[in-house]
């Protein structure tokens, strides 16, 4: 990655308070940049290597295990016992951490176990069969059928890894870290997901159910070490469907496993896998996850264009910098300047609103809640992101990345409560108690009904990601017994402190604001606010959309990082620029309208997700859609509080400098 230098017509010593940041920005992207190329090689501490071998001596049988299945064409998830499938005699449940809870993991162990090094070909699992009279079994193989037509994927792990499918597609090699139940043939004979690329699934009205897998598992060996003789670095696997006839007899060849739509006869499935060992001695062990990330689809992301639109943002932002210092300059000259000259009898321009522009504006409390909730979100993103990019929180670490954010949360009341209770006293709001209440309780009850109402839908279907009555409990004591009583410690803090001192005085009487052109009413401003913010993160957010809902890993943090601090400085100016351009107008109720002007940020957001459900996603089913939406406004509520706090105290900081300088009578 490289920059190129350029030139700017202007005097350079102009430019010396935003070529710094532009320079530190650079040199931040190119460190991350960088970060990002090597991310994937890294290793989180504390996550022990498996040795394996064929003795005893170290770990000889290797573990399969199952997580959820989930499926692009609908919300809901399922454990892995939810379908008919062969289940494990000595069921062994791994601890789940709370970011596996909430994203509605379940990994559970399998029948299926190997011993190392040892190849097995056609080795019976189980045998399922279904009576055609016998309602349980019907409604066994119904919900078999459903799975298969929703293109419900299966998730299994080697050694902490995901075993991956690879096949051929028309661009190239297509890998995922999941492997369909089955595929169907639909009764116009369109062949649906799998079986369009297996000719010898040709029958109209068919589901085809894969009963057996050709499991390769890669290991890395190096004698002269003394950590054993092996360490697994890959693991892939290939579904195939075989009707075998003969159980006892299994060859695992001939005509598919046919299920037909409206089955009326007895049905028998047995369940085999084949496995075998490669040795590769080029993969090491504490790289073996490149491989994974680098097949997935879209992780060979179109740099150009992610690097074109770097480009794009970095020349806005300089520009917006270059032409609000430069304007401003001269404003604080030419007022300085009138203040010492007997012809000019009064004040112009921003100046004229020096007595009311810090008068408090309404719902004063609301407004300050926002903002310690906005800056609970704010540093608890910042370092999530932060410890992310640097690997700490990386795909290896299964449910690390939400657990870090939300024990973050939970943790960073203080700071809320705090800003909270400050910013309502310099607004001159007496009652911090009733404040403290508001910023404690206001928005978190919002995503906690919202979570319930998802997880009331989420259990009446019987899905995975439902969360038990315990969890519930938990969170609810973790709010409650930790985040409140800190969010109370911050007020209390904050409401002792004193007031922030304004720069000016404010008038008795409210100034009257001249009437406004379309340009300088709130919500032409507040509209177009949002617009550049957006256009930093939209593409990140397209992977991040992906990586929720197409079930795909999102391992980019270097780049999302890079993106967050973008945006932080687009927010900012956006806001600053056009909170100056409705000073110069004489109107002065900025506060709020800072608030909104970057806050719109979230709206751009909800339309994009609405826009990618109904051109990007296939989801079927009232409960998905539900789902889908209230998931979206959760995140949507999150980033509207996330991007209005960065955009008023952007504001309050320019507003309280440029008043600190000039000269008032």
């Amino acid at each position: 990655m490289g920059t190129h230098g350029f030139r700017v017509g202007t005097n350079p010593c102009r430019l010396r308070l935003a070529l710094p940041g532009l320079r530190w920005l650079l040199a931040l992207g190119l460190l991350l940049g960088l970060q990002v190329t090597r991310s994937a090689a890294f290793y989180l501490p504390g996550l022990a290597p498996v040795n394996f071998c064929e003795e005893a001596r170290e770990t000889a049988t290797l573990a399969l295990f199952v997580n959820r299945l989930d499926s692009a064409e609908s919300v809901l998830p399922y454990e892995y016992n939810t379908f008919d499938f062969c289940q494990d005699s000595e069921k062994r449940n791994p601890s789940e951490n709370l970011g596996q809870v909430l994203f509605g993991e379940r990994i559970t162990s399998s029948p299926y176990k190997f011993s190392f090094n040892k190849t097995e070909t056609c080795k019976k699992v189980c045998v399922k069969s279904y009576d055609s009279e016998n309602d349980d079994h019907k409604r066994k193989l119904a919900f078999l059928k459903k799975g298969i037509q929703l293109n419900y994927q299966h998730h299994w792990i080697i050694d902490n890894m995901p075993v991956i499918w690879c096949h051929i597609i028309e661009d190239g090699k297509y890998c995922t870290p999941g492997f369909p139940i089955g595929c169907f043939i639909t009764k116009n004979g369109i062949a649906k997901d799998a079986c369009a690329i297996r000719p010898e699934f040709n029958k109209s009205n068919t589901f085809y159910l894969f009963n057996h897998v050709d499991i390769i598992i890669t290991y890395h060996k190096k004698s002269e070490r003394n950590w054993g003789i092996a360490r697994l670095v890959a693991a892939r696997l290939d579904p195939q469907s075989y009707k075998h006839s003969d159980e006892n007899h299994l060859t695992c060849s001939g005509p598919p496993m046919e299920i037909a739509r409206e089955h009326t006869e007895n049905l028998s499935v047995t369940y085999t896998y084949s496995v075998r060992f490669e040795e590769n001695k080029s993969i090491k062990w504490a790289s073996r996850w490149d491989y994974i990330l680098e097949s997935m689809p879209h992780t060979n992301i179109q740099w150009f264009s992610i690097m074109n639109s770097f480009v794009i943002v970095l020349f806005l932002s300089g520009m917006v910098a270059m032409i609000l210092l430069r304007t401003l300059h001269k404003d604080i000259i030419r007022y300085n300047q009138a203040s010492f000259s007997e012809e000019i009898q009064e004040d112009f321009g921003w100046k004229l609103v020096h007595g009311d522009v810090f008068r408090p504006p309404r719902n004063r409390m609301l407004l300050s809640a926002f903002l310690g909730q906005g800056i609970q979100v704010l540093i608890m993103t910042f370092i999530t992101l932060f410890l992310a990019c640097f690997g700490f929180l990386s795909p290896a670490n299964r449910g690390a990345l939400m657990t870090c954010a939300v024990v973050l949360w939970v943790l960073l009341g203080t700071p809320a409560g705090y800003v909270s209770a400050r910013m309502y006293k310099t607004l001159k709001g007496v009652n911090w108690k009733s404040n403290f209440l508001l910023t404690a309780l206001l928005c978190p009850s919002v995503v906690f009904v919202d979570f319930f109402f998802i997880n009331l839908i989420l259990w009446v279907e019987g899905s995975s990601a439902a969360i038990s009555f315990g969890t519930l409990i938990g969170i609810l004591a973790m709010w409650f017994g930790i985040s409140v009583p800190l969010t109370f410690l911050g007020a209390y803090l904050g409401s002792k402190k004193k007031q922030f001192r304004c720069p000016v005085h404010t008038n008795q009487i409210p100034r009257h604001i001249p009437q406004q052109s379309f340009f300088t009413k709130p919500l032409f401003g507040i509209i177009i606010g949002g617009v550049l913010p957006f256009g930093c993160i939209f593409i990140q957010l397209f992977f991040i959309l992906n990586s929720i809902w197409s079930h795909q890993m999102y391992f980019m943090f270097g780049f999302l990082f890079l993106v967050f601090i973008i945006l932080l400085i687009t927010c900012s100016e956006a806001t600053v620029l056009l909170c100056y351009f409705h000073l110069c107008a004489e109107d002065y109720h900025w506060w709020w309208r800072a608030f909104f002007t970057s806050g719109f940020t979230a709206v751009y957001l909800f339309i994009y997700a609405v826009h990618y459900f109904f051109t990007k996603l296939q989801i079927t089913g009232i409960a998905s859609g539900i789902l889908y939406f209230g998931y979206t406004m959760v995140m949507v509520l999150i980033f509207f509080l996330f991007t209005g706090t960065i955009g008023f105290f952007s504001c309050f900081w320019f507003i309280t400098k440029i008043y600190s300088v000039v000269k008032v009578d």
